[in-house]
């Protein structure tokens, strides 16, 4: 490794691939319960409703492409899960019961993001939270409740395959969802190129913010009632 220490890979695999590999595992057992709770149980037949890393790994998306991120301290990351299989004929309401499978995935990353937040107050509240461990407790936090907000975003991207799609599919005519839908073969490249030419600030720039907010917030009432 001629761009990473050794030390520095294991650093960025425990505070960013392990809280990532989670929280895409989170994401997809979020579609899949959605799933179930709508009528479809194709996800839990196939294996798919659960946690574990191996049932929703994709080789390239989840474990080559982010460890290449990592090893060449790339300034861009991606990355994916495979997509939770749902058969529509399952569903009593299709476009309606979609529309929720769907945003339960970007859902749950909100919800990790901010039982994150909460977990980081309540340490300071009751002490865990010093001088001396600060920076890195908050870089840990940080990178924990980032990934979740910046999932959650880039998921909410109104583009097939991506969450986003289908959500706005709730909310189109039927020409125009099958005019998005027809591009999908073409989406990722789009939505690559926009990252590659710097359309990324635009997006996850706001999550920063979003996420120091959180995080100060709760550390500072956290510490209030702690006092």
């Amino acid at each position: 490794m001629s761009d990473i220490s050794f030390l520095e890979f294991g650093n960025s695999i425990a505070s960013f691939y392990l809280p990532f590999l989670f929280s895409l595992c989170f994401h997809e057992y979020a579609h899949g319960l959605a799933a179930k709770w709508k009528g479809d149980n194709t996800a839990e037949v196939m294996g798919r409703l659960t946690m574990s890393p191996v049932a929703h790994m994709d080789f390239i998306g989840t474990l080559v492409l982010p460890m290449l991120s990592i090893i060449s301290q790339a300034s861009l990351f991606f990355g994916w899960a495979k997509p939770v299989p749902v058969n529509p004929r399952n569903l009593s309401r299709p476009t309606e019961d979609m529309f929720w499978i769907a945003l339960a995935g970007p859902l749950s990353n909100v919800l990790l993001a901010v039982v994150g937040s909460l977990v980081f107050g309540v340490m300071a509240a009751f002490g865990f939270v010093t001088a001396d461990n600060m920076l890195s407790l908050s870089k840990i936090f940080m990178s924990f409740v980032g990934i979740n907000m910046i999932l959650a975003v880039f998921n909410m991207i109104p583009l097939h395959p991506l969450d986003g799609g289908k959500v706005l599919a709730r909310f189109l005519p039927a020409e125009a969802n099958r005019f998005l839908e027809d591009m999908q073969p073409y989406s990722m490249f789009l939505i690559l190129g926009f990252f590659l030419m710097g359309g990324g600030k635009f997006l996850f720039y706001p999550v920063g913010y979003m996420v120091n907010w959180m995080l100060g917030t709760t550390y500072t009432v956290g510490l209030h009632l702690g006092s």
